[in-house]
């Protein structure tokens, strides 16, 4: 019987999973390279649907120590927390490090006066590997390029495809958008996405101070659409100086159509359900 490959991915998402890695993995702290390793693996926590880094501990030049005394700082993983985290089917890189399942001794790489979450697995085919919290170093690189957000995964990748179809996007009733110039954006287990050019948006795009990063695309800025005579926060974002992945969508605008009304070629789509619906 044939094996569909996302269903045998998703088969393995409670258990803890890796991947040797052959770029040379680097991890900077005010500019100083703490981590530089050519012994890399990635790893998955279970529920996690990106992974990190882990490295020997003899390629980390700083003390791994435990971590401070319980109480001394605030646990994004304490009791009170772990509620809102257990209860949903995978964690996005919005889920703090500290949060796991894996069996295993939390400790921090101290450089100096900089201390980063890390974390030593019990699993014997990760032994004598650290665990290291991609967010609390200044800059990662593999080989000589940064990497931002968090690692890229093997197993994923984006795809930019133009597309001729008449994209139509509607907002409480009020067409917010339409085009047949939309570029398709493919990515890996998520819902496409349709980045549309500015003149094609109707209605008027306010800026935002909002910005998140995606390992992929880069840093994306965001607007809030003005839908009849009021802003809708956050709604709508472009890429304007994006990684070399996703130029063909630069300075595009997209929408949160999982929450808009959606036609193609004039037929009406259903919502799909992603983290943001």
């Amino acid at each position: 019987m044939a094996v569909q490959m996302s269903e045998l991915f998703a088969t393995q998402r409670e258990s803890l999973r890796y991947e040797p890695t052959r770029k040379r993995v680097r991890a900077l702290l005010d500019g100083v390279p703490v981590v530089d390793s050519d012994r890399a693996v990635l790893v998955w926590e279970p529920r996690r649907v990106v992974p990190g880094y882990a490295v020997p501990a003899e390629h980390i030049a700083a003390d791994i120590v435990d971590p401070p005394p319980a109480g001394s700082e605030p646990d994004p993983g304490s009791a009170e927390d772990r509620p809102d985290y257990f209860r949903i089917p995978y964690w996005d890189p919005r889920t703090p490090f500290r949060v796991r399942q894996t069996p295993g001794r939390a400790v921090v790489v101290r450089a100096g006066e900089r201390a980063v979450d890390a974390f030593l697995p019990d699993d014997p085919d990760l032994a004598g590997m650290v665990l290291l919290d991609f967010l609390g170093f200044d800059a990662w690189l593999e080989d000589d390029d940064v990497v931002v957000s968090h690692p890229h995964d093997p197993f994923a990748r984006i795809d930019i495809r133009g597309s001729g179809k008449r994209i139509t996007l509607s907002l409480d009733g009020e067409v917010v958008a339409d085009s047949t110039r939309a570029r398709v954006l493919y990515e890996t287990g998520l819902s496409e996405r349709y980045y549309l050019p500015r003149e094609d948006v109707r209605v008027e795009l306010r800026p935002s101070d909002t910005i998140t990063v995606c390992s992929y695309k880069g840093t994306a800025t965001y607007f809030s659409p003005v839908v009849h005579g009021g802003p809708v926060p956050d709604f709508a974002w472009s890429y304007l100086d994006p990684l070399v992945d996703a130029l063909g969508v630069t300075d595009r605008i997209c929408f949160f159509h999982e929450r808009m009304d959606l036609s193609i070629d004039g037929v009406p789509q259903p919502r799909p359900w992603t983290p943001w619906s």
